[in-house]
Order: structure tokens, then C-alpha cells, then sequence
């Protein structure tokens, strides 16, 4: 995927995956692969939400932008496009959630490269409630091999 890479380390979780990796029965690369979906998903949602991960709102459209706006369009979704190219996958011990979307790094970081003045609006990321979902999915999964 071209544009967003982050390296991201969430408090407490590599040690509850250690202790994983040594249950009789865990598969790493499926505990990745549910991981990618739950970031896939929020991140689509934000799409909805007009929301960072931090929870601060994206900067709206100037008002001479939104007077060419149609009904049907919203803030950085025209056509889905961006919004339905966020895709995740996994190597099996990482996983990689973004667009192959040539502008979509343009709309996450904002920039002014070709005099458009277009404002950050990040969208890839990981929430608080991201953090939650995720610490959840290994404790679910640690009981489930536990049970």
C-alpha cells in the first residue's frame, strides 16, 4: 500500500500476545487478521464520523468548496472512493491497514503541493476505543483457547 505507514505499540498487548504464542492452538496470523479487520472497519467509519482517531473533528470544507458540493457528497467521500479502498492485511505477526489510493496520504496529512490548500484530515490511526476493541479481541481469544 502506498502512502501512510505507522508503527504502532499498544500498552500491554505484546506481552499478552507472548504469552499466547505459547498456548497449543494459537494462530498468530488469524489474531492479526481479526485485528486488521476491526482497524479496517473503524477506519471506514471515520469516513462517517468526520472524526480523527484522536476523536478531534476534521476541518470542514471552506464555504466556497461546499457551494460546489451536491447533496450526495460529504466530506472526503464524492463516490466511496477513498473511503472503500482502505483495506487491511496481515504478514502474520503485523498488520497493515491503509489505500493504494494515490491522493489518500494527500487528504490524511493535508498538504499544498498543487495549490489546493487541502487541510489534514486523518483518518488512519488507532482510537481509544480501537485500543479497546483490540485489547478485547486478545483477551477473547486467550479465554477461548483457555476454555
Amino acid at each position: 500500500m502506498a502512502g501512510v505507514t505507522a508503527q504502532l505499540t499498544t500498552v500491554g498487548l505484546d506481552e499478552a500476545i507472548r504469552r499466547l504464542s505459547r498456548l497449543e492452538g494459537f494462530e498468530m496470523a488469524e489474531l492479526t487478521d481479526a485485528a486488521g479487520a476491526i482497524l479496517k472497519s473503524s477506519t471506514r467509519d471515520r469516513f462517517d464520523t468526520k472524526t480523527a482517531p484522536d476523536g478531534t473533528d476534521w476541518v470542514p470544507w471552506s464555504d466556497a468548496y461546499d457551494d460546489t458540493r451536491e447533496d450526495r457528497h460529504s466530506l472526503l467521500v464524492e463516490e466511496d472512493d477513498l473511503r472503500d479502498s482502505i483495506a487491511s492485511y496481515s504478514t502474520g505477526v503485523e498488520v497493515h491497514v491503509g489505500s493504494n489510493l494515490i491522493y489518500a496520504a494527500h487528504h490524511h496529512f493535508g498538504g499544498d503541493e498543487i495549490g489546493s490548500g487541502i487541510p489534514a484530515r486523518p483518518y488512519l490511526g488507532i482510537s481509544d476505543q480501537d485500543e479497546s476493541d483490540l485489547a478485547d479481541l486478545v483477551t477473547g481469544t486467550l479465554e477461548g483457547l483457555l476454555a
